[in-house]
């Protein structure tokens, strides 16, 4: 199978969906002969059928379409827009560590000891932004902090499915930053104790808290994403390093256990979680001007600047 990436890319007329192959890309609704592949939610929608049509047209060695280079090409954010944002909580063991060193406190116990199952938010599928954009601190705080995460697309509907097959849901990877407002997580003057302390939105909803990109990388080129370097630089210093294989419930422990509270639809996106070397626990957060790098082996680099 020759490789291939899947972008949304900016056409004359407006977001189209493409194919990259060889650092060119091509419209995959020309390429397929497919018209209702305008759309990465159409491919997605129709992915059992779409991905062997996008790898024939990948291998095809000369080709009627007439591709473009990658780099003239403006990448959109890969799912406009995903129906749903899914994302860990406390997922990487190396992070749970940092965090309570940073508190000085003893570390939390593996949540499986105490029959936990994984954890998950929601965050506005409208706060996506793409690769290579500016994203504006939000108004109202002074925290924000960064979080790398590999992200599983969904290609499939899926309900009830089992740890062993839920990867077969996965129609591609591709990378996030889960962008997280640190001060106004708990709302102030509530007691700790409180059901209504904690404010998701507007520490994980803001405008432009969810950079993704650059594209998705097919999950049949990525066997096992348990075991991918992820990294992070702030303007170019080492931040985030570290390995998805250090995630304390899997990709596919992820996928299985959402799957049993509610149906997950093609193009929703579940982030994974975020390993150590986040702001919070060096109390060191972005501020305008800074310049984001992620990255994930096998899949590529998400770039983008804080303003």
């Amino acid at each position: 199978m020759k490789s291939y990436k899947l972008v949304t890319y900016r056409s004359a007329v407006g977001p189209r969906a493409g194919i990259v192959v060889e650092e060119e890309v091509f419209d995959v609704a020309a390429l397929t002969g497919r018209s209702s592949y305008a759309t990465m939610l159409a491919i997605l929608n129709d992915w059992e059928a779409a991905q062997a049509l996008l790898e024939k047209a990948a291998g095809i060695k000369k080709r009627k379409e007439k591709g473009v280079p990658l780099e003239k090409v403006r990448l959109l954010v890969p799912v406009l827009y995903p129906s749903t944002i899914f994302c860990a909580g406390a997922n990487y063991s190396d992070h749970l560590m940092e965090i309570a060193v940073a508190r000085g406190i003893n570390p939390d116990p593996d949540p499986r000891t105490l029959g936990l199952k994984p954890w998950h938010f929601i965050k506005a599928s409208r706060s996506v932004v793409e690769t290579q954009s500016t994203v504006p601190l939000p108004e109202h705080s002074r925290m924000v902090d960064w979080e790398a995460e590999l992200v599983a697309v969904i290609g499939r509907p899926a309900k009830n499915v089992s740890v062993d097959k839920a990867l077969e849901y996965v129609a591609g990877y591709t990378v996030a930053n889960d962008l997280s407002a640190r001060d106004l997580s708990a709302r102030p003057h509530i007691p700790d104790n409180s059901p209504f302390k904690y404010d998701w939105i507007g520490q994980k909803s803001f405008d432009g808290a969810c950079p993704v990109g650059p594209w998705i990388a097919p999950a049949k080129e990525i066997p096992d994403p348990q075991n991918l370097s992820i990294k992070l630089w702030i303007n170019d210093v080492l931040k985030q390093d570290s390995h998805t294989s250090k995630m304390i419930f899997s990709t596919a422990e992820q996928i299985a256990h959402l799957s049993t509270r509610i149906t997950l639809h093609p193009g929703d996106l579940i982030l994974t979680g975020t390993p150590a070397g986040v702001g919070m626990a060096r109390n060191e957060f972005l501020k305008a001007g800074d310049e984001v790098k992620v990255w994930i082996e096998r899949i590529g680099t998400l770039t983008y600047k804080m303003a």
